[in-house]
């Protein structure tokens, strides 16, 4: 399989592909695609994993893509204005990723639900509690909103963000979400109640924006009903 990423604020995955390569996605992921990719749409991992994955807020359904033909093609198109990123995983390998990220992936990677061990935290901690492991082997392709920023912490090195801005972590990375102190920052600083606390060793991916941030500035400006 190969692919390429064209666009730029509102970018798509292009995959060709040859006989028998199969690909996954989240119900509604894919763009276009030839006559001869042929779709099947299952409830992957049956009941208990459709549930997962709503519960991690990916679709309960997976489409699989096979190509029938020598040079097939299909595209998976991002949602929301940011960037499709693409990571190789090996046998065993694996990374956290936000919920919603996965846009798709070669056939044998597996998506499962990743909790926190402090659930009472992570219960209102927004964006950044039900996150995702995505394993190997296979290439995977990764939607992210706004801009992505890449920084690698030392061991014991911590960083304080806002849970809706963590979009993928190393299995090295320690997880944790830590509740605001204080009346007037809990209150008036517009920060939400919890953050995400992340300690080294490893690599940490933060993107720029989230859709609840921008929604919440979009809808002062929606025209309402009048009285």
């Amino acid at each position: 399989m190969e692919f390429e990423i064209l666009g730029n604020q509102l970018p798509v995955v292009v995959c060709k592909m040859k006989k028998g390569e199969k690909m996954v996605s989240e119900s509604g992921g894919m763009s276009w695609m030839t006559p001869g990719m042929a779709m099947q749409t299952t409830m992957k991992g049956g009941l208990l994993g459709a549930l997962t994955r709503g519960i991690s807020g990916e679709s309960a359904f997976v489409n699989t893509f096979e190509s029938t033909g020598e040079n097939d093609e299909i595209a998976f198109a991002s949602s929301f204005p940011g960037q499709i990123v693409h990571m190789k995983l090996e046998e065993g390998q694996y990374i956290i990723a936000q919920r919603g990220a996965f846009l798709a992936g070669s056939e044998n990677v597996k998506l499962e639900v990743y909790f926190r061990k402090k659930f009472w935290a992570g219960m209102f901690g927004g964006e950044g509690f039900v996150l995702n492991k995505i394993s190997g082997p296979g290439d995977i392709f990764l939607e992210i909103d706004g801009s992505l920023i890449e920084k690698t912490l030392a061991p014991g090195e911590t960083l304080k963000i806002d849970t809706g801005h963590c979009a993928i972590l190393e299995p090295t990375i320690n997880f944790d979400v830590q509740m605001l102190k204080g009346f007037k920052n809990i209150f008036f600083g517009g920060e939400g109640l919890f953050l995400a606390v992340v300690t080294g060793p490893g690599k940490i991916w933060i993107q720029t924006l989230t859709v609840a941030e921008l929604a919440k500035d979009i809808i002062p400006f929606i025209p309402t009903k009048s009285s």
